[in-house]
């Protein structure tokens, strides 16, 4: 495959080598006297001498090291990372090559886990002052890191200001590599890997990131495992995550959301939820950053099973978690997140400067998993009118782990689902498509409606899906969420269930799934265009066929489309 030279030339094309085969070695981005592969490898090779010695003496070595982007990304990086112990003098060198690194120091933020008692301790440093589309190389120390002699050093580039062509990947439902913990899997690595080979300007990370909440007495061990496995492509790049309900831990926080908040520094809403969404800005491309939680019916969140209660260390002071207890939070932000989206999406239809608008949540408003979760209508009711009227071109999600595209929807079929027991007529508020159904169609425009993605193939371990089929008809059909989902008792005594979906209908809107493999990534290539021209963004999905039975590097393009609309002035 070869590359596109418009985009190797563009000015923040970070993905210069390689348009997009993984399956080939690429080079790291030369633009740095130290920055080529013997900078990250003697940073990861700091983490791994580390990680043996903290186990010893625990210390303030760096490790878990990832990047985010702030509001504006042609100027605002955050540096981020972790410490088994607190850090003395945590701090940044940072600075273009040929110039004086400047020294910035770190925020401390800390929480104690409120199931096994364990302090985990953060540090964030919020730059403020970048030059757009420029290289910068990065040094993370502290006056107790075992490794001072050699700091770990990596590269990261900022964003472009104004309209230039650059590109992004996306996933969800990543967990770690470490198999000793639930839903981990060791593809999760290759995934990792795939990003950096794509090499694109950040990545988003589309909620259920480490399964935490499924390992609740080793919720910071599973977050570590998590940090130190992606650190090899987030410390190079941000990677944008969303919470998904794996995110929801007992006893940590409001929402249970402390882990999550506390090693993230995201975009500011301004809001008293800060971190739970967000939004910024590349290029002509809005990027809105959801908490699907707030709206969805499905509880699918952290949940005690038993028989036995869930008992926390003495030391937390917490009480034993009843059997039948989830973290159910639907409702609450009490409204406050949908009006925050209204008002971001509302600006953004008015500003001549925005042509696309990308949305990525966790959970789903189109799925036709019959394996996984299916569809939720709570994201209907409440997200999908402001989509319709505002224009979003893309919903990215995970949740289901499987790969599924819709054709673009607008609007809703009154009253076509049917009740998963009885038969009867139930509300859905069936998404409606805008376009023939034409499996082979490759091109679309979104000005037209939406196009929702289902990525959930990260790296998590989960039974390869399979899709539905109404017996009579041959329709692919949809489970969906209508009212909401709260454990009810099982047919054990002691013992809890969540109930299935309760309602079906016709997935219309499904335009094309992989039933082949669970695994894959999303690639996608934004361009500007001309004025008074098309812009367009190209998304190319590669898949890893065989990793649901064994583990591999492998990953082949399965899909590509092209969405396209006319450029603002």
């Amino acid at each position: 495959m070869s590359e596109d030279p418009t985009f190797a030339n563009a000015c923040c094309a970070t993905h210069n080598d390689q348009p997009g085969d993984p399956r080939t070695g690429v080079s790291r981005r030369g633009f740095l006297k130290l920055a080529g592969v013997s900078g990250l490898a003697a940073g990861t090779g700091a983490l791994a001498m580390s990680t043996s010695a903290v186990a010893a003496t625990p210390d303030g070595t760096p490790e878990q090291i990832h990047l985010t982007w702030g509001r504006d990304p042609a100027s605002e990086v955050v540096i981020s990372w972790a410490s088994l112990a607190a850090a003395v003098n945590p701090r940044v060198s940072i600075g273009v090559t040929g110039e004086r690194a400047q020294v910035r120091h770190a925020v401390e933020r800390t929480y104690t886990d409120g199931i096994n008692g364990e302090t985990v301790y953060t540090y964030h440093v919020a730059l403020h002052d970048l030059q757009p589309c420029t290289p910068y190389q990065y040094q993370v120390t502290a006056d107790n890191d075992s490794n001072m002699g050699t700091p770990f050093t990596a590269d990261f580039q900022t964003a472009p200001r104004g309209r230039t062509r650059f590109r992004w990947t996306s996933y969800g439902d990543l967990a770690t590599p470490n198999t000793k913990w639930v839903l981990s899997y060791p593809q999760s690595r290759f995934a990792v890997a795939a990003v950096e080979q794509f090499k694109p300007l950040f990545h988003l990370l589309n909620g259920d990131l480490c399964y935490g909440n499924l390992n609740p007495t080793s919720q910071p061990s599973v977050w570590r495992d998590f940090g130190n496995n992606v650190q090899t492509s987030a410390a190079n790049r941000p990677w944008m995550p969303c919470p998904g309900n794996h995110e929801l831990e007992f006893n940590n926080g409001n929402q249970g959301l402390a882990s999550y908040l506390t090693r993230y520094t995201l975009p500011e809403n301004g809001t008293h939820f800060r971190g739970h969404w967000y939004s910024f800005q590349v290029g002509s491309v809005l990027f809105v950053s959801l908490d699907a939680d707030d709206v969805v019916y499905q509880d699918a969140a952290a949940f005690v099973a038993g028989p036995a209660p869930l008992v926390p260390a003495s030391s937390t002071g917490n009480p034993p978690v009843a059997p039948g207890t989830s973290l159910y939070v639907r409702g609450y932000s009490n409204g406050e997140q949908t009006r925050w989206l209204e008002r971001t999406l509302h600006r953004a239809s008015n500003d001549p400067g925005i042509d696309w608008i990308v949305v990525q949540m966790h959970q789903d408003a189109l799925s036709s998993s019959s394996t996984g979760n299916g569809s939720d209508k709570g994201i209907r009711e409440a997200w999908l009118p402001l989509f319709d009227r505002y224009g979003v071109d893309l919903v990215l999600c995970g949740h289901d782990h499987d790969y599924e595209r819709s054709y673009p929807v607008r609007g809703y079929n009154a009253n076509a689902g049917v009740d998963a027991t009885t038969g009867a007529a139930v509300e859905t508020l069936q998404p409606k498509p805008v376009v023939a159904s034409d499996p082979d169609n490759a091109t679309f425009d979104t000005s037209k409606g939406t196009i929702h993605l289902i990525l959930g193939g990260g790296g998590t371990s989960a039974p390869l899906d399979v899709y539905g089929k109404d017996a009579a008809t041959g329709q692919v059909q949809a489970k969906v969420f209508t009212k909401p989902n709260r454990p009810i008792p099982g047919k054990t005594v002691g013992t809890f269930v969540r109930a299935p979906a309760d309602a079906l209908e016709d997935a219309i809107w499904s335009a094309r799934r992989d039933t082949g493999t669970g695994y894959g990534l999303a690639v996608f290539d934004y361009d500007p265009g001309t004025a008074g021209g098309k812009t367009t963004i190209t998304m190319n999905y590669y898949h890893a066929p065989g990793a649901d039975q064994t583990p591999t590097a492998d990953y082949q393009l399965f899909e590509t489309i092209v969405l396209e609309k006319t450029r603002r002035a």
